[in-house]
């Protein structure tokens, strides 16, 4: 049980460590946009588990899965362009370009 809790804790840690203090305000239609994407996918999700709960077909579950997935990797597409646009250049014009590196890494976990 002692093993159990430290590893969580080791979890919570970690996460915490890749945590970071920036932070970033998006105009009204950014944060509309993307909170809307996110409340489709998140209805999408509770679809899913009502779907094993009714214990639907595998492959229509998959089906939705994959619709999730595309759903999660537009997020991302919309994100990182408002991030390059706005973020990325505005830390290249103010001398930080470190944020190059930044964001080669961000795409690069991306596309694993």
């Amino acid at each position: 049980m002692e093993e159990k809790k430290q590893g969580i804790e080791e979890i919570e840690n970690a996460g915490e460590a890749e945590c970071c203090c920036r932070m970033k305000h998006r105009d009204d239609e950014e944060y509309r946009n993307l909170m809307n994407r996110l409340k489709r996918i998140e209805g999408q999700i509770r679809g899913i588990q009502g779907m094993v709960e009714d214990d639907r077909y595998c492959v229509d579950i998959l089906t939705q899965v994959m619709a999730v997935q595309s759903a999660l990797n537009s997020f991302n597409k919309e994100l990182l362009s408002n991030h390059i646009k706005t973020c990325v250049v505005q830390d290249i014009e103010d001398g930080r370009h470190e944020a190059v590196d930044e964001l080669c890494g961000t795409i690069q976990k991306l596309m694993k």
